[in-house]
Formats: structure tokens, sequence, C-alpha cells
């Protein structure tokens, strides 16, 4: 544990090329952090992934190092690039060309939860924001990137499995235009970060799991996938997002009777991920 960054969990034994990640799942909130802001202890969590880490908890016992944010999205967001810094919230800050994701209170240091709520009545400096990027931002992905180069030079492969779970408004439209409402969306942005057969793998693991999928829409993938998915060496990334209306309410976020099934589900899918970063698994099947 580093700090309030983040938290890893290896197994005794890494056997195979995947890692896991939940970059927004964190739910460590620094009490000067819940005193600053104009959202109550409830509403402030909206953004979180809730209970992501316990949906993967089963990775290290599959052979996969398992990376855990401990700050909330909130606070700080692991899935944006550190300069997505935002002038309607930070003082003293240039206004930089257009990025929908700063426009939205999206950046790096959010501005909104979810439904566009403000987190602050007024601006943070920006001495503030860089004493949290230098806390929770760098240090997270100093250990992502150590991680996938480790992976790298183990089995010469790296695939990153990056965990989120995402509102069921952003999926009830699909209903709409007369198609199956998918529960998971597998996002490579466009077949750029991974490799084709990983995520026909990837998609195959959760439809024979009985899972509707769907792949890049409404979420490609965001800064992960960008920065770290590099299939030309051998460095992968899967962004998986889970519908958070199978295991929990999104408005008490109290869990569902059904989250034990899922949570089972989610171990045997794990483990599925699992074997496609094991290159003997591979190679028996090809013969």
């Amino acid at each position: 544990m580093h700090g309030h960054a983040f938290r890893l969990e290896l197994p005794e034994s890494i056997t195979t090329s995947a890692v896991f990640a939940s970059p927004h799942s964190g739910r460590d909130y620094p009490p000067a952090f819940l005193s600053r802001s104009i959202l109550d202890a409830h509403a402030v969590r909206s953004s979180e992934d809730a209970f992501m880490d316990w949906l993967v908890a089963d990775a290290p016992a599959c052979g996969a190092p398992l990376l855990l944010a401990m700050a909330p999205r909130a606070y700080v967001d692991l899935n944006r690039s550190s300069d997505e810094l935002d002038p309607a919230l930070i003082e003293g800050l240039r206004r930089s060309m257009p990025n929908p994701r700063i426009s939205s209170g999206l950046g790096v240091i959010p501005r909104v939860v979810s439904n566009g709520r403000a987190i602050y009545r007024g601006k943070l400096t920006l001495a503030e924001a860089e004493e949290r990027l230098q806390k929770v931002w760098h240090p997270y992905h100093a250990a992502l990137q150590g991680l996938l180069q480790d992976q790298i030079n183990r089995f010469g492969e790296a695939i990153l499995f990056d965990m989120h779970s995402m509102p069921h408004d952003a999926i009830a439209s699909y209903g709409q235009r007369g198609r199956a409402i998918p529960e998971v969306v597998i996002g490579d942005r466009f077949g750029a970060s991974a490799a084709g057969w990983i995520v026909d793998a990837v998609e195959r693991v959760f439809a024979e799991s009985g899972l509707r999928t769907a792949r890049n829409a409404p979420f490609a993938g965001a800064f992960v996938t960008q920065h770290y998915g590099r299939p030309s060496k051998r460095q992968h990334v899967v962004q998986i997002e889970i519908d958070r209306a199978l295991y929990m309410n999104e408005g008490t976020l109290e869990l569902r009777p059904a989250f034990a099934a899922v949570q089972r589900t989610m171990g045997r899918i794990v483990a599925a991920l699992a074997e496609i970063g094991r290159r003997e698994s591979r190679l028996a099947a090809a013969e």
C-alpha cells in the first residue's frame, strides 16, 4: 500500500501474463476531501465502481497480479491523463485545446460526480491538484507500468484487464433500438489496444458465462487503454465494463441478493481470463 494510492495483491506464483486492475473501486475518502465537498458522503460515491474489487478478488488465486485503487475516483481519476486538468476547477490554469472529458467536469481531478453534480463550491489551487497527482496518480501508474513490464520480461507479453462497472442508464438505450441490452461492454479502442484474438477470447468467456456483450459502445476505453495498449509490443489492454444493476442498487449503493451468484460467476470468468494469458494453454488448443 502506497499511502492512499493503491493495494497490490500478488499470487504466490505468477503463472499467467494477465494482470487485473480496478482503478475506480477505491473508497478511501480522505476526511479533508469530504469536508471540502458540498456533497454528502453517500452522493460523493456515485461515480465509484463500487464492489468491483470484490468481483475480481480471485485474480491472485488464478496466478495473476491484482492492482486495486484505494483513492476514490471523485478524488483522482486514474483513468485520465495527468495533464487533463480542468481550468473551471483549478486556479491559475490556462484554457487549452477543447477536451470533452474536461469540459464535462471529468478530468483527472473531477469537478463533478455522476449526473453532473458539483463536488466543490469553489476552486482548488494548482498546488492541491499537483499534490493529489504526486500522492495518488503517479504511484498507481508507476506500479501499473512496472507490473506490465515485469510480465513482458517474464512471459514475452502482458495482457491487462482493466475492470470497471457502468451505470445501467448508459446502456439502457440499446433496448429502445430493438437490440438486447448488453451486460458487459468490452473496449479495445476499436482494435488499437489489444490483439484481435485476445478480444475474441474475452468475448467468448463472457458469452459462455451467459452474459450479453457489446464491443466499444458506449465505452471503447479511456486513458489506460490508449496509453498502455501497445499490441505491436505485445502489451495488450482490454477494458471491461459490467452493468452495476446486475449486483447492486445504484441509488442506495446496496448489494442485491443476486450479488453472491454474480460474484461466483465472476470468479469463473476471472479464472478463464487468466487462462488467456497462459501460453501453454494456447499452444495446446492449437494442436
